[in-house]
């Protein structure tokens, strides 16, 4: 009648979820990102290890999609210069490194591509905990609209 306990859980975390990004600036919404990215990486080396094969492939896929309509998807081509080129590089790069992750059972794989993105939001996050005015470089690689 009232359906499970986690179906309320999960009800409530995408509440959750979805006001936090109602709410985020274009720079907390990166960290989002990166933070989705890097929970779903974790995700699929448990599903990995634990011989699951259909979850460990969602949750890969998943940061995938982060990585593809998320983060390459919000780079600024144009303003970014080098800065976004560079990015993009990388992105694909982790891409392809996650689909051989997943092909080829390898966490080692998938642990590579969760540290760039760990240093990648640690960076990204330092540059937005700056003061205004403070930060020495801009970084227009990132579209805010």
């Amino acid at each position: 009648m009232f359906g499970s306990p986690q179906r309320g859980v999960n009800a409530y975390a995408k509440v959750g979820l979805e006001t936090g990004i109602a709410a985020a600036s274009p720079h907390k919404l990166i960290v989002m990102l990166y933070d989705g990215a890097i929970v779903a990486i974790l995700n699929g080396i448990t599903q990995m290890k634990a011989g699951n094969i259909e979850e460990k492939g969602k949750a890969i896929s998943k940061a995938i999609q982060i990585i593809d309509n998320g983060l390459r998807a919000s780079l600024d081509r144009e303003v970014g210069g080098e800065i976004a080129r560079n990015l993009d590089a990388l992105y694909e790069y982790m891409s392809g490194r996650l689909l051989t992750a997943n092909l080829q059972n390898d966490p080692a794989m998938l642990e590579e591509v969760r540290g760039l993105l760990a240093d990648l939001r640690d960076t990204w996050k330092q540059i937005g905990d700056e003061p205004a005015g403070s930060a020495p470089v801009r970084t227009p690689a990132m579209a805010h609209g």
